[in-house]
């Protein structure tokens, strides 16, 4: 795992597949998802701060595997979307995503991934909402990737943690396998109106400046 700091208080975990997101409010941390099942443990290495909340943008298991057992052991608040919820909890399955014909060849690439144990979830969250965390941290709705996605908006230092709808893989996207892309490029411009200077993705890196212009031209470029 990389540590890389994105931010004073905005610190990245970059994990093989993925990574994870950790913010300061003083001595309290909320991390933002949290890599595979096979993580916990170096996360917490990067702890410099007591656990209060988890986040989770939504249920893929490359997102919410490490999150049971930090969520134990730190006994951290679990926050998803109320449609995540039931897949992280373990009681339903997820859909799979409707691979367009580029994505198969990148699906067929990539390294089995251990499954996410079930893990609770304390708060279940809609659009709109409020996390406290870096001013305010407004939950943003951005399904397509997965119906219950969420990014998250901190309007006061302008960053946007945007989970999976966004990568950054040479240049800012729309993320790849989406159960429903007609959604997931509404979301996409959905996000691309606000603004942001920050933003940091599931996949990919941080764009640190600038990220509502690079967010729009992202938009521009995606067809329906």
């Amino acid at each position: 795992m990389d540590v890389i700091e994105v931010l004073p208080r905005l610190r990245m975990l970059r994990f093989p597949v993925g990574s994870a997101y950790l913010w300061r409010d003083g001595s309290e941390l909320t991390l933002i998802d949290t890599g595979t099942a096979d993580r916990a443990a170096e996360i917490e290495e990067a702890l410099d701060g007591g656990l209060r909340r988890i986040v989770l943008t939504h249920w893929h298991e490359d997102h919410t595997g490490s999150a049971a057992e930090l969520a134990a052991r730190h006994g951290a608040e679990v926050v998803a979307h109320r449609l995540e919820a039931p897949v992280i909890r373990g009681r339903t399955a997820g859909a799979p995503p409707v691979l367009e014909e580029f994505e198969v060849a990148i699906r067929a690439a990539l390294p089995p991934l251990p499954a996410a144990p079930p893990c609770r979830v304390d708060r279940e969250v809609e659009d709109g909402d409020v996390l406290d965390f870096g001013g305010g941290a407004v939950v943003v709705a951005v399904p397509g990737h997965t119906d219950g996605s969420i990014a998250l908006h901190l309007p006061g230092p302008k960053v946007l943690f945007t989970g999976d709808a966004v990568a950054n893989v040479g240049r800012t996207m729309m993320g790849v396998f989406n159960t429903d892309r007609v959604r997931a490029v509404e979301s996409l411009r959905r996000l691309a109106e606000l603004t942001v200077e920050t933003a940091v993705v599931g996949h990919g890196d941080p764009v640190t400046h600038g990220a509502t212009a690079a967010l729009r031209k992202a938009a521009a470029a995606t067809g329906p």
